[in-house]
C-alpha cells in the first residue's frame, strides 16, 4: 500500500511538474492562465465578501472633517439593515464584481510572470524581488481599473443611487465632474495596492515555505488556507490607514466639508 501511494504521489508529481513546464507564466497561455484564474477567484471572494466592503467604506467615512464618538461594526450593520434593508449590503456590487475580473487578474496575472522576469534578469527571487514584483503588478491593476474602483464606492455610500444603476452613475460623475473624476484618489490608490500586493503575496510565499518547514502542513488545501489568512491579516494592517484615505478621496462630493487637496492633505487633515 505504501508502494503504491509512493508510486501515485511520484506520478502526481511528475504530472504536476510536467504541466507547469507547459505553462509556464512567461508565456502568453501561462499568463493568459493565471489571469483568469486570479480574476475568476478574487470575483468569487468578492461576492462572499461585498457586505463587509460596504460596511467598510460607511465605517470610513464617519465624522468626515468632525470630531466625535464612532460606532463600530455591528451597531453600522443594525442601523444599515433597520433603514435601508438587506439589499443596502450589495450596493455597488456590479462594479465590484467587474473591478475583481480585471484587477484581480491583472495584480495576480502579472506577480508570477514578474517574478519570472526578476529570476532572469537577476538570478535571483528572494523575498526583495517578490515585494517589488507585488508593487508592480498592484499599482499597474490600481491605474486601469481606478474608474470603476471610485463607481464602486460611490453606489456603496448612497442608497439613492440604486435605481440610477452604475452606468448612469458614471454618466452623471463624466457630465458634472468630468472624466479625471474617475481617477481621483488613483495616487494613495495606487501606493495601497503596491502596499497590499507586496505584503499578501510575498507574505504568502514566505509563510508558506516557513509552514511547510516547521510545521506537520504539506502542501495542499490546509496550507494554502494557513498561508492565505496570514497573508491578509498582515497586508490589512499594513494598508488600512491608505485605504481609508483612498476612500474619502474618491468620495469628495459626497462630503458636506471642503475637498482635499491630495493623499497627504487628507492625511494631515484626519
Amino acid at each position: 500500500m505504501d508502494g503504491n501511494s509512493s508510486s501515485r504521489n511520484s506520478s502526481l508529481s511528475g504530472a504536476f511538474k510536467f504541466n507547469e513546464k507547459r505553462i509556464p507564466a512567461s508565456s502568453p497561455s501561462g499568463a493568459l492562465y493565471h489571469f483568469g484564474t486570479s480574476g475568476i477567484s478574487v470575483a468569487v471572494a468578492t461576492g462572499l465578501t461585498h457586505p463587509l466592503d460596504v460596511l467598510k467604506v460607511r465605517l470610513q467615512m464617519q465624522l468626515v472633517g468632525q470630531r466625535g464618538p464612532l460606532i463600530g461594526m455591528g451597531p453600522l450593520f443594525v442601523q444599515v439593515m433597520k433603514n435601508e434593508g438587506p439589499k443596502s449590503l450589495y450596493l455597488g456590487l456590479t462594479p465590484a464584481l467587474t473591478r475583481s475580473l480585471l484587477y484581480g487578474g491583472l495584480r495576480l496575472g502579472l506577480y508570477e510572470p514578474s517574478k519570472y522576469a526578476c529570476d532572469r534578469a537577476f538570478g535571483s527571487n528572494n523575498i526583495l524581488f517578490k515585494i517589488a514584483s507585488g508593487a508592480f503588478s498592484g499599482a499597474i491593476s490600481t491605474a486601469v481599473t481606478n474608474p470603476v474602483e471610485v463607481l464602486k464606492v460611490r453606489l456603496q455610500m448612497n442608497s439613492d443611487l440604486r435605481q440610477r444603476g452604475p452606468i448612469a452613475e458614471m454618466r452623471r460623475i463624466v457630465s458634472k465632474e468630468g472624466i479625471g473624476a474617475l481617477w481621483k484618489g488613483v495616487g494613495p490608490a495606487s501606493v495601497r495596492a503596491a502596499a497590499l500586493t507586496a505584503s499578501q503575496l510575498a507574505t504568502y510565499d514566505e509563510s508558506k515555505q516557513i509552514l511547510v518547514n516547521w510545521t506537520p502542513l504539506e502542501e495542499g488545501f490546509y496550507l494554502h488556507l494557513t498561508s492565505s489568512t496570514i497573508a491578509g491579516l498582515v497586508s490589512t494592517l499594513i494598508t488600512a490607514p491608505i485605504d481609508m484615505v483612498k476612500t474619502r478621496l474618491m468620495l469628495q462630493r459626497e462630503s458636506v466639508v471642503g475637498s482635499y487637496k491630495n493623499g497627504f492633505h487628507c492625511a494631515y487633515q484626519v
